[in-house]
């Protein structure tokens, strides 16, 4: 008995001693964490002394973290702007400059040159580095005064976590950087060069008729934004051949790896992608005064991408959505005021088959590769712009150079931004269009006066005879003649009906005397169709809270045009049986808590994968083409080797295949198969969001409603069921109250996830509830304030 008294004690005395371990590695854990979040996060209240300002200047913080600037001076205004964004996204801002850059493998290694070689060839920094001198003077001020508050805040010492993770330092900020992130958003919003890759192999693979199925031509009687009445200037387009693009294999493989690299950067073209805004007179609001409303449909990262915030000195007086890294509200309103953009994507790039006797001047770029050797990569450029079909290799084939107006040197796109924020009325708001280039994009306007209106700016080239949707030769035969004067843009102020409308879709009729793109240049007319719908249900008497329903709106057109079709399919087995019966009677609405919405964008999914097997990639039709081909009987259907003779029979296949998918993901009972069990938001981190070991600390995920072009955008990613893209930001101002406006972003204020407001805002996001756009501090909840004093 005393031995195994003894043997008791000892296991006593070591359990004891494993838990005194535990608890001081615990305690050491804690004081990690504690040590990297008092030195990551910032300062935000009390007093601190800073060089560059001419006055003292207050920062408050309301109670999700959205700043309140008050300064003495505009310079100062946009210093603490800067200083507030690198407080907040410093990781975002740097990672930014590094992508533009082409700088990723110095902090992330060799798994990041595809990327780099992209970037660097294609010459976004380069491109950037021409922007500041043909900015106003007003213009570089205030860059300068922002980079001056970037460096200010950086001084301070607060370390991002990924900057300790990836061990490095980030170098001081400069005055290029704070325009230069403008050009990425001008790839990702502006530009067909995907298009013209695809186009030319549907073209060499199946014609004419092939290019019509795999993307189909904008309806007839689909919905445009401006009307013939509404036109500045009609007449006839100059007549548009299709040009017949000869490119082998190896040359369209080479344009992809550019496409999969920016893909791999979140920048992609994807079926739904796009924005809604919209703007609404006086006449049809219960106020007598405008509504404006507008949500962008970007990539949702972690952190978000836009940075909400009130910016007031004496003359600069702008609330809204700011993108760190740049020192303008990007969209929002002033004192008297508001604006709200889409993409309009008319077609501002084309590919050009050089000739052999082209002349081509180059440059050396050097990558460094973290953990690796230097990369040396051969730039070479012809006069239409950077060959984009070699990334540097040694010749191979023909010579793909592209031409596009956001490479073109001496954009003043920043003048037309910070331009915004000061206009007082619609005059200054076209004047400061006027200095508007790339990405274009529909602006919606209205003022407090009662004006609305509508401005689609940007240089769009003037094409004769070819329409730019497949690369022509680059011999002088299919060169850009100008560009549409300003004045012949799209634009309508104080319409009739007292309505605009835009969600990427067709911006004009027929009628219009230029050509902005092809007719498969434009998003489905389905948004674009239920906003109308929904405004116009209501001829008067709409109010803010009648607006938020149609933004936060999730019923699907996209169902309504292809239930016919679906529900006539005769299913292969029991399962495809039960599948199909949860879709009668469905009402279309895309709710998380559904199990209907989960079967339809399953379904959908292979559908969209009709055309693969002639193309021999994975080709992703819309939701469009793949209506027209369900509603001729199309070739596409077919699949010879799957023995699939007509659309009845790749109807019942494909159910088929979504029904065992499904099954294998959610258990054989498609009762269980709700829809938010699969359809989540994504925000992920750019650097670690698939990091296994990081990625539960910087990604932010929870169910959502919505899908493929529904109002409120949430497409399923294809294979994952992630919605990857929708609204960033959402803002709804009322021009007879301003400060009883509204705006949400998609997930929080903070970059940091060891610190505060990181994903306070997702929730109510989800859940459609929105934050006071206001600058009465009566609106603001608990403050904290940090008070900016000039030193040396």
């Amino acid at each position: 008995m005393a031995r195994r008294g003894s043997v008791g004690h000892a296991l006593k005395g070591i359990g004891r001693g494993l838990l005194w371990l535990l608890l001081i590695v615990l305690v050491a854990v804690l004081g990690v964490v504690l040590w990297a979040r008092a030195t990551s996060t910032p300062q935000v209240s009390g007093e601190v002394t800073l060089g560059g300002l001419s006055g003292p200047a207050t920062v408050t913080r309301d109670r999700w973290g959205v700043p309140h600037i008050r300064a003495q001076t505009d310079e100062d205004a946009v210093f603490a702007l800067g200083y507030v964004h690198w407080q907040d996204r410093a990781w975002q801002m740097d990672f930014q400059r590094r992508v533009v850059a082409g700088r990723l493998s110095e902090v992330l290694g060799a798994p990041a040159l595809a990327q780099d070689k992209f970037l660097r060839t294609w010459g976004f920094q380069k491109a950037a580095e021409t922007v500041l001198p043909a900015l106003s003077e007003q213009a570089r001020r205030l860059v300068q005064a922002y980079t001056a508050g970037v460096n200010a805040a950086m001084a301070q010492g607060q370390v991002a976590p990924e900057f300790r993770i990836l061990g490095y330092t980030p170098e001081p900020w400069k005055e290029v950087d704070s325009v230069s992130w403008s050009k990425l958003m001008a790839y990702d919003l502006g530009g067909n060069m995907e298009d013209e890759v695809l186009n030319t192999r549907v073209m060499q693979r199946l014609g004419q008729q092939g290019l019509d199925e795999v993307t189909a031509p904008y309806p007839a009687d689909g919905p445009t934004i401006l009307s013939g009445d509404e036109l500045a200037k009609t007449g006839t387009q100059p007549g548009a051949g299709l040009d017949t693009a000869t490119l082998p294999e190896s040359a369209i493989d080479a344009l992809q790896a550019h496409l999969n690299a920016a893909r791999e950067l979140g920048l992609q073209a994807v079926p739904g992608k796009g924005s809604n805004d919209w703007v609404i007179g006086g006449s049809r609001t219960a106020s007598g005064k405008p509504i404006l409303a507008d949500d962008p449909h970007l990539a949702l990262t972690s952190p978000m991408l836009w940075y909400l915030a009130d910016l007031q000195g004496p003359t600069l007086k702008a609330i809204g959505a700011s993108i760190p890294g740049l020192p303008a509200i990007v969209i929002g309103r002033n004192e008297r005021v508001a604006w709200g953009v889409t993409n309009t994507n008319p077609d501002v790039q084309d590919l050009y088959i050089e000739p052999a006797d082209a002349s081509f001047t180059q440059r050396q770029e050097i990558i460094k590769v973290k953990g690796g050797d230097d990369v040396t990569l051969t730039v070479r450029e012809s006069r239409h712009g950077p060959v984009v079909s070699d990334a540097g290799a040694s010749d191979v084939g023909p010579r793909v150079a592209l031409r596009w107006t956001a490479l073109q040197p001496g954009d003043t796109t920043m003048d037309a931004f910070l331009g915004l924020n000061y206009a007082q009325n619609w005059d200054d708001f076209k004047a400061a269009l006027t200095r508007y280039v790339a990405p274009s994009q529909n602006f919606v306007y209205a003022d407090v006066d009662g004006n609305t209106g509508y401005y689609a700016p940007g240089r769009v080239p003037l094409r004769d005879g070819w329409d730019g949707s497949l690369p022509v030769s680059g011999d002088g035969s299919r060169e850009w003649t100008g560009f549409i004067p300003f004045e012949g843009l799209p634009h309508t102020y104080n319409p009739a009906d007292g309505l605009v409308v835009t969600a990427n879709n067709k911006v004009v009729p027929d009628s219009y005397a230029y050509s902005l793109g092809n007719e498969r240049n434009w998003a489905e007319p389905y948004r674009a169709a239920r906003i109308t719908d929904l405004l116009t249900a209501k001829p008067d008497g709409l109010t803010v809270q009648d607006v938020k329903a149609v933004q936060l709106d999730t019923v699907s057109l996209v169902w309504q045009d292809m239930k016919d079709a679906l529900l006539a399919t005769q299913p292969d087995g029991e399962l495809s049986r039960q599948a199909l019966e949860l879709l009668r009677g469905w009402d279309g609405n895309m709710r998380a808590d559904a199990v209907a919405p989960t079967v339809f964008e399953a379904w959908l999914m292979q559908l969209q994968k009709m055309a693969q097997d002639e193309l021999g990639n994975a080709a992703t039709l819309n939701s469009l083409s793949v209506l027209k081909q369900l509603q001729s009987d199309g070739e596409l259907c077919r699949n010879v080797a799957a023995q699939i003779q007509n659309c009845a029979a790749e109807l019942r296949a494909s159910l088929g295949r979504a029904a065992d998918d499904l099954s294998a993901r959610l258990g054989a009972d498609p009762a269980d198969w709700t829809y938010g069990r699969l359809h989540q938001v994504a925000s992920n981190h750019r650097a670690f969001g698939d990091v296994t070991a990081l990625a539960w600390l910087f990604n932010h995920s929870a169910p959502t409603s919505g899908g493929t072009n529904t109002v409120n955008v949430a497409r399923p990613e294809q294979g994952t069921f992630r919605q990857t893209h929708g609204a960033s930001y959402r803002q709804i101002i009322d021009l007879s109250d301003m400060n009883s406006s509204v705006f949400i972003g998609s997930l929080g204020q903070g970059g940091n996830p060891l610190g505060d407001h990181v994903s306070d805002q997702q929730p109510m996001w989800i859940e459609g509830q929105y934050l006071p756009m206001s600058t009465d501090a009566a609106d603001w909840g608990r403050v904290r304030t940090l008070t900016l004093t000039p030193g040396t």
